[in-house]
């Protein structure tokens, strides 16, 4: 549920098309938010204004690793929680787009220009599942992956399990491994994400996508986590690679955290 055992830690300065590059979370209290994560991850924070608002850019020494903005007022009017989004990066947004869309997504929002950062677009796809698609131009996604306080991995939790794989496998050429219980997207080899089918005990959780963040410890981190406001759904529990946990932030978004195995 993160780098799988031996994969380096890295630094990122490109990705290939069909590889997750970002995570930015959307909240309905900006500031909180920014307070929260830069205490429990060590984060700091740029903010950087746009027409409309303000998006804050987290960063680990010198890297960036996730973004921050403010919900859109249309989605919380909706009932839409406060959330963590997911990227994949592309080489033609509005080529994508189109494939996607005849696969059977929904385009939310068609490819537009990020100022000079680079160009998006917003889908669902045939499950519900909201994703982005990011074209690079100054900006290419998180320059930092695995290591502690940078993403690690991204889960889609869904209805329908094989749709989503033959739909992401399709727009992406993702290879898909795991069991029937929990399986993976494998992107140019590498384990990079899951996917899990929801489970009606759960409530009425819609299909999402979520991001995972490494940690050095597991306990330490949901410790702290707790200390500063956040509800656990999940405490530490161990898998294969390492051991996890899944929490939600005091605003409401769902993040988990995954610590490696120590070799």
């Amino acid at each position: 549920m993160a780098t799988k055992k031996g994969e380096p830690m890295t630094a990122k300065s490109s990705y290939a098309p069909g590889q997750f590059c970002w995570t930015d979370l959307m909240t309905t209290d900006p500031a909180a938010a920014k307070a929260f994560y830069t205490a429990l991850f060590g984060w700091s924070a740029a903010e950087s204004p746009y027409p409309g608002g303000v998006y804050t850019m987290f960063r680990m020494r010198d890297h960036d690793v996730a973004g921050l903005g403010g919900q859109p007022p249309e989605e919380a009017s909706r009932g839409i929680p406060p959330h963590w989004n997911v990227y994949v990066s592309v080489d033609d947004a509005d080529a994508v787009a189109a494939k996607a869309t005849s696969l059977g997504a929904t385009v939310l929002a068609p490819a537009f220009e990020v100022m000079d950062s680079g160009r998006m677009a917003i889908l669902a796809d045939p499950t519900g599942a909201v994703f982005f698609l990011w074209q690079p131009q100054k900006h290419i996604g998180a320059t930092l992956w695995g290591e502690p306080g940078a993403p690690c991995w991204f889960e889609l939790q869904t209805t329908d399990p094989e749709k989503a794989k033959a739909f992401y496998s399709a727009l992406f050429g993702w290879s898909t491994g795991g069991d029937a219980t929990y399986g993976e997207w494998i992107v140019g080899g590498e384990h990079v994400g899951g996917v899990l089918k929801i489970d009606p005990s759960w409530g009425p959780v819609p299909p999402n996508w979520s991001a995972y963040f490494a940690v050095e410890n597991a306990d330490d981190a949901v410790a702290k986590a707790r200390g500063l406001g956040a509800k656990v759904y999940m405490p530490p529990k161990e898998i294969g690679t390492g051991r996890f946990a899944v929490l939600a932030d005091p605003q409401g978004a769902v993040f988990s955290i995954y610590e490696e195995k120590r070799r």
